[in-house]
């Protein structure tokens, strides 16, 4: 077959007229002189009707034959069908099996997550997971438009680092040609410094914790998106934060409202999604997990459970904010008005869903900074290049990290994070 293909997407301006198709066989069903075949080619889903009568012999008996995810090419007339999702069909006139697939394992039946997981590369293909991964392209798409559009810098942080971001504990360790480095915990510390070079910048890369966590909420890698602005204040990072998700989820509800349907989305809570949001103090977060009887310490940070006891009373992102210093990042400024609070701020999605976004104040004083990082026990000397952003030019500067798997978990309404990313890795799981 010559000529160039159509994509699937495509079909509608190409009614009446006649198409080449490149792609793979989803499903198919007969019904003894008639073969409907859905092909996929990544962009979309369409049936091509395969009519004994109108055929050769040849490609009637093909077209009986292909088998799930084979490779096909396929000619035909488009024909509009509104009770098709994609609003046409194809008439089909020539089939070439390009390759052939045999005993694919997935097949349109219910399996088992571990089984899912383990053929993960597979398990992509579906229309389920393509919608969500769709949706990821969208979101990660507006992040980007909107950072760009409101006059951040891309300035990608290093994936090695000589030294903890986030805490001790969940470094995954490696060799660095005879020197320890470590898989970055979070862009923050270089976003700091590039902020200091053109005011408004951004990161958006992996990031990784050595965390030994099964839960919902938990990759092992994941991405974040982390802008960092110059001259800002706590008030001023959660009015960002709040344009930002806005701006984000309307350009999903915008571009993506099939794969939020057929991921049975109610697009209802989405559209709730409006600035300002809610904002709570850590003190009185704390007053609402305790009048609903949860068993909480004061001081001590959220965990799932507490954080998907206070989205109920809620019907969209809200923010908790002044965390206790104790439980925050050494970078963390310090709230003037309350020693043992920090200027931070976590965004909590509703629904059960918990933070998505972790933002605050960085302490800009060079006496202060030193003695958070002797608190913490950490190598002085490693953190000498960060000193420097406190010797030369302090200024008061704040950002925020967003986590692109949790928010897409919450976006899609989805039960774990797994699906989220299309390589997933967790605890126990580096394959495929």
């Amino acid at each position: 077959m010559g000529d160039k293909a159509t994509r699937i997407e495509a079909l509608q301006q190409a009614i009446g007229g006649e198409v080449l198709l490149e792609g793979w066989l989803y499903n198919r069903r007969s019904s003894g002189k008639i073969e409907f075949l859905q092909v996929r080619d990544g962009s979309g889903t369409v049936q091509c009707v395969a009519v004994k009568s109108e055929l050769p012999e040849e490609i009637f008996a093909r077209c009986a034959a292909v088998t799930q995810e084979s490779a096909v090419r396929v000619r035909g007339t488009v024909r509009e069908d509104k009770r098709s999702p994609s609003g046409v069909e194809l008439t089909l006139k020539e089939l070439e099996v390009v390759s052939e697939s045999r005993d694919y394992p997935i097949t349109p039946k219910e399996h088992g997550p571990d089984f899912l997981l383990n053929h993960r590369h597979l398990w992509i293909r579906s229309p389920r997971q393509h919608a969500v991964l769709r949706i990821r392209h969208t979101l990660v798409q507006a992040c980007r438009d909107f950072l760009d559009r409101d006059g951040f810098i891309l300035a990608d942080a290093p994936i090695f680092t000589p030294a903890a971001c986030e805490g001790t504990t969940t470094l995954f360790e490696t060799d660095y040609f005879g020197e320890k480095a470590y898989l970055t915990q979070s862009g923050q510390l270089y976003n700091e410094a590039t902020a200091m070079a053109f005011g408004k910048s951004y990161c958006f890369g992996p990031t990784f914790r050595a965390e030994k966590s099964k839960t919902r909420r938990h990759l092992i890698e994941f991405w974040m998106v982390e802008p960092e602005v110059a001259y800002a204040k706590l008030d001023d990072v959660m009015q960002l934060i709040e344009r930002f998700l806005e701006y984000a989820v309307g350009r999903v509800l915008e571009s993506r409202r099939p794969e939020l349907t057929l991921l049975g989305r109610d697009v209802a809570a989405l559209e709730r999604v409006k600035a300002p949001f809610p904002r709570l103090s850590y003190d009185d977060a704390v007053k609402i997990l305790k009048e609903k009887g949860q068993p909480f310490e004061d001081g001590n940070d959220f965990g799932g459970t507490d954080e998907t006891i206070l989205t109920e009373g809620f019907d969209r992102p809200f923010f908790v904010h002044r965390f206790p210093a104790a439980v925050k990042a050494f970078y963390m400024k310090r709230d003037p008005q309350d020693e043992r609070l920090s200027l931070s701020c976590d965004l909590l999605a509703p629904e059960g869903y918990g933070e998505i976004v972790g933002g605050g104040e960085r302490e800009e004083s060079l006496e202060r900074l030193e003695a958070r990082i002797a608190e913490h026990q950490l190598p002085m000397t490693a953190f000498e290049w960060y000193l420097d952003l406190r010797r030369y030019g302090t200024v008061p500067h704040a950002g925020f990290g967003m986590g692109i798997e949790r928010t897409l978990t919450w976006i899609c309404g989805l039960e774990h994070v797994r699906e989220t990313i299309p390589f997933p890795r967790l605890l126990h799981r580096m394959h495929p």
